[in-house]
């Protein structure tokens, strides 16, 4: 009688799944990751993707956790929340694909309050979380009274990133954009008290 062996587990199978994943994106956005597309890239079967991912939507939250965790571990090196917004900056612009995949499928972290309340934004986003500790830490107060102005500075850095990235700026003027985050940053900062 021939006996089959049983499969042996691969541990390094998900983290194949995701890389696969990260490079599906990168060429083509979210329409690219199918889960078969995915399997055919990681070199293994559909099923062996769905065992370890149930939905599409469950790669994409992996691989929004790693995006979120690199951008963050960025972000904790920062001494400044100066050095946090251009930091910030540079993120995006070394890694466009990544950014893209944060801000286009952020929704996946959202989900509705099952009581119809908002919950705070820091439960979702917690790099917002970071900058509203490191505001406290700078201004005084507890980082929930920081939220507004967190929101801000999250602002203006979002769309200085995007504005960068979408080339919304005329060629040529893009380090004075980041001069102008800069002042914008540093003003925040200075007027927090009085207007946050």
């Amino acid at each position: 009688m021939n006996k089959r062996m049983p499969r042996q587990p691969d541990p390094g199978l998900e983290d194949r799944i995701l890389n696969a994943a990260h490079t599906l994106w990168k060429r083509g956005g979210e329409k690219a990751l199918t889960m078969r597309a995915v399997a055919r890239a990681a070199k293994t079967n559909t099923p062996a993707v769905y065992r370890r991912f149930k939905h599409r939507q469950d790669i994409v939250r992996a691989l929004l956790r790693r995006t979120q965790d690199d951008i963050r571990k960025s972000l904790e090196a920062c001494r400044t929340i100066e050095a946090m917004g251009e930091t910030y900056l540079d993120y995006a612009l070394s890694h466009p694909h990544e950014y893209e995949l944060f801000y286009a499928s952020v929704r996946v972290f959202s989900p509705p309050s099952r009581d119809g309340r908002l919950r705070p934004i820091r439960e979702s986003r917690p790099n917002l979380g970071l900058m509203e500790k490191r505001l406290a830490e700078r201004l005084g107060g507890a980082p929930e009274d920081h939220t507004r102005l967190a929101l801000a500075l999250w602002a203006v850095a979002h769309g200085t990133a995007t504005m960068l990235l979408t080339k919304a700026i005329p060629s040529g003027h893009e380090a004075e954009l980041r001069a102008a985050f800069s002042a914008s940053v540093k003003a925040m900062l200075r007027g927090a008290s009085g207007i946050f």
